[in-house]
């Protein structure tokens, strides 16, 4: 910020010009005191120096005259380097500094002033109001090339600081600021420093729309109750430093849409009511710090980071908006520090927005920027368990949009199946797993098929073998056979066909069933154990039926799950 410090002494001069000591005589007796300690560099203190309560004679003073000494005086009546600095005073009339130039400091501290001072387009060094009360203060487009100082001021009306550009602080610790007919700050693209709220009241709240902050914009602890609906208006703020509502109590909504904050935004025991409408507006901000949501913060309202940047995010479940007050759809943040980072406690996070009540069947976007967040901070299990429950309910959402009635069963049937076998495609792994249980039910399948005999050879000559004929007929028993004529059984009392065949000496040189490779072999169509080709199940003998009726189904769930595998590893059946 550059002013023009120069031009102080020639206003010094216009001012003598225009007035002189004697145009106010007689002085008041507070006047008088004024004047004779004039050149102190103390401040004056009238009476005990308190605000006072009615307009005792003792500390009366018109505002012309301390505009008079304000703008340099006079020869022999100039006021000290430091300023014109009066406590206590009852200013009378109104201050009027419009467009002026003044080099040196305001200091009018524990003043009661009637009419509300003007320093509109005035260029000042500092302005003191600390621990006065007035009905308002007219400075927009106000220079200083220091801070405007209200700690605990009393303030009947608007503060109104629209395009004004200070030094330093803008500095309102402990003021209370009340303005029934609108905004009790206004500060529409400010330039300044620090603004300092902390511990303020400011009913009618404040409007800080496109200020610009060197530093921080602190209202901890503040009060800050809206008339109509907008109790903090900061949107398209640049703030150099952080933004602080820690532990105010804001009644409207808190907006800082496009915003940009290189600090953090601390909301820790911020208490926003607003319901119905937005507690806080941050869409499109950019914190590059943290966002603070902890410490018994309470929203009623919305909390909406639609398309904001957060550096981190600090919170507590306990202090989350509630279901459907929660707006995350493109919401980007770097970790969670000091909050809930696991699947089941974040699901509950995001589950908090609901898209339908803006028009919306689904949004993606913020399970993949948790997922995404999750695998950074290493917590990959977690993040392929949002990756799921984000397909479930996006391919929900896909059916939901469908109209006709078969393409939506379809859908239904192949997202169940997916969603079983693969987790959407989110754990291929998955595939494995099912495939394993096919296997190992396979193998108690055809084991009990072997002990009940129902296994036969795979083999049109063996079957036709006197070795496996005359073993399906009981010793004793006497068949007649194409190739030998009459023959004698081979199977012993309670023996099956299957053992008997095995303990002949012709069936040594034929493979062994291996109910474990069999079911191997029937199930992964890329192998070949040598099984499937000598083996299958008899239909004709006890628990043959099912066996062959699993074989079936086994070689089709093979199939299927094989290529399911495939695609999933490969990524072809996501949603995205």
């Amino acid at each position: 910020m550059s002013l023009d410090w120069s031009l102080g002494a020639e206003a010094a001069a216009w001012a003598a010009s225009v007035a002189r000591l004697d145009d106010f005589r007689p002085l008041l007796p507070a006047e008088e005191e004024i004047v004779a300690r004039l050149q102190s560099g103390n401040f004056d203190r009238l009476g005990d120096g308190v605000l006072p309560a009615e307009p005792d004679p003792a500390r009366l003073v018109r505002a012309t005259f301390l505009r008079f000494l304000i703008l340099g005086g006079e020869a022999g009546y100039r006021p000290h380097e430091k300023g014109v600095l009066v406590r206590g005073a009852w200013i009378s009339e109104v201050l009027d500094l419009e467009a002026c130039r003044v080099f040196r400091d305001i200091g009018l501290k524990d003043c009661h002033f009637e009419a509300t001072p003007i320093l509109r387009a005035a260029i000042i060094n500092r302005l003191f109001l600390d621990g006065s009360r007035l009905p308002g203060l007219q400075a927009e487009r106000l220079e200083a090339r220091g801070g405007i100082y209200l700690r605990g001021a009393e303030v009947e009306g608007a503060i109104h600081l629209d395009q004004a550009r200070l030094g330093g602080n803008l500095e309102c610790d402990g003021a209370a600021i009340r303005n029934r007919g609108g905004y009790a700050l206004l500060g529409r693209s400010l330039e300044v420093r620090n603004v300092l709220l902390r511990g303020a009241t400011l009913r009618g709240g404040a409007n800080l729309s496109g200020a610009v902050l060197a530093a921080d914009l602190d209202a901890a602890g503040a009060t800050i109750p809206a008339f109509e609906g907008m109790a903090l208006d900061a949107g398209e703020l640049a703030c150099h430093g952080s933004v602080v509502l820690r532990n105010a109590v804001v009644t409207g909504e808190v907006r800082l849409t496009g915003s940009r904050v290189d600090g953090d935004l601390d909301c820790s025991g911020t208490a926003v009511d607003n319901a119905g409408g937005a507690a806080i507006e941050a869409s499109r901000a950019i914190v590059k710090g943290a966002f603070f949501l902890r410490g018994k913060a309470r929203l009623e309202g919305t909390l909406a980071l639609t398309g904001a940047s957060l550096g981190t995010i600090h919170d507590e479940a306990a202090c989350w908006p509630k279901p459907g007050e929660l707006l995350l759809n493109r919401c980007r943040y770097g970790a969670f520090i000091d909050g809930p980072v696991d699947a089941e406690s974040r699901l509950d996070w995001l589950a908090r927005q609901t898209p339908e009540r803006w028009g919306e069947d689904f949004w993606p976007q913020p399970y993949e920027q948790l997922a995404a967040v999750f695998r950074e901070m290493g917590h990959g299990e977690d993040a392929s368990s949002v990756l799921v429950i984000k397909e479930r309910l996006q391919r929900r959402a896909r059916r939901a949009r469908t109209e006709n009635p078969v393409w939506r069963a379809l859908l239904t049937v192949a997202d169940g199946i997916l969603g079983v076998t693969l987790g959407y495609g989110r754990r291929p792994l998955f595939a494995l797993v099912w495939l394993t249980f096919f296997w190992l039910a396979g193998v108690a399948t055809f084991a009990y098929a072997e002990r009940q005999g129902a296994i036969m050879p795979n083999s049109a000559v063996v079957l036709r073998a006197p070795e496996w004929t005359l073993c399906g007929i009981a010793q004793g028993e006497q068949r007649s056979l194409v190739a030998t004529g009459p023959s004698q059984g081979l199977a012993a009392p309670g023996q099956n066909q299957l053992a008997c065949f095995r303990q002949r000496w012709e069936a040594s040189s034929y493979p062994a069933f291996s109910p474990w490779m069999y079911s191997l072999d029937t199930l992964l169509p890329v192998l070949d154990m040598g099984q499937r080709s000598f083996w299958r199940p008899n239909p004709t003998k006890p628990g043959g039926r099912i066996a062959i009726n699993y074989f079936y189904f086994q070689s089709v769930v093979g199939w299927a799950l094989s290529l399911l595998a495939v695609a999933g590893f490969s990524g072809l059946v996501k949603s995205s």
